[in-house]
């Protein structure tokens, strides 16, 4: 399994407009991707502007096929001025 583990810190004027797009890519990922597994999205009231995700792959082609979707480009399209920082870090399950 591959991991992908995400932190964004938002732009306080977009959090409301974010958090429904991040949701639906997440909704999108794993309903219409076969090597997407399960993807997370967390919050933490006390640190509204900080998201993290969660996402769980076949392997790191599942990953990348999930980078090439239409619905994920066109969330990153939307989110792109929203994020003041995002953070990508990867993970092979080791057994």
């Amino acid at each position: 399994m591959f991991v992908v583990a995400v932190n964004f810190r938002i732009n306080p004027e977009y959090l409301e407009a974010f958090m429904p797009n991040m949701r639906e890519n997440a909704r999108l990922s794993v309903e219409l991707e076969p090597g997407c597994h399960q993807f997370d999205v967390c919050t933490d009231p006390e640190r509204p502007d900080e998201v993290f995700l969660y996402e769980l792959y076949d392997d790191a082609a599942a990953f990348q096929h999930h980078l090439q979707s239409d619905h994920f480009k066109s969330f990153d399209a939307q989110a792109a001025k929203m994020i003041a920082d995002k953070q990508v870090a990867t993970y092979t399950a080791n057994r």
